[in-house]
């Protein structure tokens, strides 16, 4: 029953949704990430294109994916996405059990697609919060931010 609730979400209009753009090194990168509020809790549906590309048959790179606290992709030289801040975490909770950690984006042939459902919050508390992919894989481990690297990509979550 639950996941017929949760694909029905799918068909409707998302309650928010984030547009990816990259940084300046990143200028192919974009993507759109959509939240559907359920019952359950957050569906959240993310689509991204021109990922940078690993090689090989053991190459596919994995991208860290976090929700941030800052309100703007803006940023400085040294890090254009400075102003997101650091992950959502407003229970102030040891990584990776911020509300902004989400499970990683698996690149494939530069593309990915992510869907997964989430209890942490809901979509009124991440509105005008951003959302980053980073140029590494999140460890889960390190503090406070998995050492998951530059922030290549980033969007700001707005009404649906």
């Amino acid at each position: 029953m639950m996941m017929f609730s949760c694909l029905t979400a799918l068909r409707r209009r998302p309650d928010a949704h984030a547009i990816l753009r990259g940084s300046e090194e990143y200028p192919e990168l974009c993507g759109m990430v959509r939240f559907y509020q359920t019952e359950q809790g957050v569906l959240t549906l993310a689509e991204v294109r021109g990922l940078p590309q690993g090689n090989g048959p053991c190459g596919g790179r994995v991208f860290g994916f976090h929700i941030h606290e800052g309100d703007a992709c803006t940023g400085n030289a040294a890090d254009p996405f400075a102003d997101t801040g650091g992950h959502e975490n407003p229970g102030d909770c040891d990584h990776p059990h911020h509300v902004g950690d989400l499970p990683p984006l698996f690149e494939n042939r530069g593309t990915a697609l992510l869907l997964f459902l989430s209890h942490r919050f809901t979509v009124r508390e991440v509105l005008g919060k951003t959302v980053l992919v980073h140029g590494e894989p999140d460890d889960f481990t390190t503090q406070p931010s998995g050492h998951a690297g530059e922030k290549i990509a980033c969007g700001k979550i707005v009404r649906g």
